[in-house]
């Protein structure tokens, strides 16, 4: 067979309901739906970056030295949302804007990435190469060790309980 004549197989795999196109009702419903979900995530953004914000004006990083406050932020906010999560997931049914709302939103406009990489430049550029390596280290493992560890402790505490009562 050439490849111009080459037929691809129908695909039989499940569609999920929600993203089923060939319908115009359901069409009108999705688009509806990701409005209410996108202005979650821009109310909790703006929520999460100004506390962030507001860390950054209470512990100041002098230009030049170690980001602590950034550090502090990104860790904190990996612990949160290691506890969020199962417990969203694992423990309570919450409404569908919950997740977006402060998972994505608080939380994604309070850790911050940008940030993140705009200080390792910056010490790199004071001349301070092996700081900004060791920064850009302790934050991934912060990170890890954070959503882990909220994870982690949030399932022994809440999922536990939870399974005795029932």
């Amino acid at each position: 067979m050439r490849s111009d004549q080459v037929r691809f197989a129908a695909v039989t795999e499940p569609v999920d309901p929600d993203v089923e196109f060939a319908d115009a009702r359901r069409r009108g419903e999705l688009r509806r739906s990701h409005y209410g979900v996108l202005a979650m995530v821009a109310a909790g953004g703006a929520i999460g970056a100004g506390a962030r914000y507001g860390a950054a004006l209470l512990w100041p990083t002098a230009a030049g030295s170690f980001p602590w406050t950034t550090l502090g932020v990104n860790a904190s906010g990996c612990l949160v949302i290691g506890i969020l999560l199962v417990a969203l997931t694992e423990v309570w049914t919450a409404p569908a804007w919950v997740r977006p709302f402060f998972a994505t939103g608080v939380l994604g406009g309070y850790t911050t990435f940008s940030t993140y990489c705009l200080e390792i430049e910056r010490l790199v550029a004071a001349d301070r190469p092996e700081a900004a390596l060791g920064y850009l280290a302790a934050t991934l493992l912060a990170a890890l060790v954070a959503v882990a560890a909220g994870a982690r402790t949030t399932r022994r505490l809440l999922v536990g309980k939870t399974a005795r009562r029932a």
